[in-house]
């Protein structure tokens, strides 16, 4: 029996938080482990261009990502780890998906629209083509699941819809992929509002940061109608306090402080094997890693970019 393969990437925008971890990260590894599956998992570094980044601190962050992967226990003997950029076949395939996109349909995608509201400025082609690439980077591997929060599912139905219209037109054999939800897959923001994210300071644990400041930014997190988010916490982290603070709630004799602090160690305690396996991870070894999962990512990829050339009558 065929395996079916997995595709899922983190944009390289920073250091990578508990939301990516338990979001994504965890959902990576327990397709890892199974013997049903086929898992290819990169840094997508081409998408963080969509939006203002820091060129001096870009390459770096990429390898920190890569770097977060193997330090979580994604392992490139079990799966292919690789940054999109060097896997040009992604932008060949976006470039012949595209020719069967409409630009109406990319721009009213919620993503679109919200980056517009958040970068006036920066409306350029690649925000636009961002859903196109990301079926690309998909369906390169003909990948039937795709570890993602619910917030990308409007993305995954432009890829399904892609994968019809060229089925439809060329006879290609592109699969309809669907979402592999995790339990942690909604991990709310530290500052009450929306969801965690690394580009918003104050927002997120990164996977690196220490107790000490784990405590700090725990600290600072409100009680007040927005501490549902506390309780979400607790119900990713320590689920064995739930039922406890949850009653001293209703009592109305909750102590926050020490809720917050058991929290941040729970937090902690789930970090630090992966902080220690990390701070082992050497230069070399990570270039490596990267540069064998390039050459894997591209056998498959390349014979998928000449079965869509040879359909669509680019060559013979």
């Amino acid at each position: 029996m065929s395996k079916t393969r997995i595709l899922s990437g983190i944009r390289s925008s920073g250091r990578l938080h508990i939301g990516n971890y338990l979001g994504a990260v965890k959902g990576m590894l327990a397709l890892q482990g199974d013997p049903l599956y086929e898992t290819y998992y990169m840094v997508a570094d081409l998408h963080t261009l969509t939006t203002p980044y820091d060129k001096e601190k870009f390459a770096g962050e990429t390898r920190s990502v890569i770097k977060d992967y193997l330090a979580a226990g994604l392992d490139p003997e079990k799966s292919v780890l690789f940054v999109q950029s060097q896997v040009p076949e992604h932008l060949e395939l976006a470039y012949y998906f595209s020719t069967v996109t409409t630009l109406a349909k990319m721009t009213h995608l919620p993503t679109y629209k919200e980056k517009v509201k958040q970068f006036p400025d920066h409306v350029t082609m690649a925000l636009v083509n961002y859903p196109v690439l990301m079926a690309a980077d998909i369906l390169a591997y003909k990948a039937g699941l795709v570890p993602v929060g619910v917030d990308q599912e409007p993305h995954l139905e432009a890829t399904r819809e892609i994968a019809r219209r060229m089925n439809a037109d060329f006879g290609t054999d592109f699969p309809e992929p669907k979402r592999f939800a995790t339990k942690g897959e909604y991990v709310p923001s530290l500052s009450g509002a929306g969801k965690m994210s690394k580009s918003v300071e104050g927002s997120f644990i990164a996977l690196t940061d220490d107790l000490p400041t784990i405590k700090s930014k725990i600290a600072k997190a409100p009680t007040d109608e927005r501490v549902v988010n506390l309780f979400k916490f607790l119900e990713l982290f320590k689920p064995d306090r739930l039922e406890f603070y949850n009653e001293a709630q209703k009592r109305g004799n909750i102590r926050y402080s020490e809720m917050k602090e058991e929290l941040a160690l729970a937090i902690y305690e789930e970090l630090k094997p992966m902080q220690e396996r990390r701070s082992k991870l050497t230069d070399e070894y990570v270039e490596k890693v990267i540069a064998d999962g390039a050459r894997r990512a591209r056998e498959v990829a390349s014979e998928t970019v000449k079965e869509v050339k040879m359909k669509m009558g680019v060559i013979k």
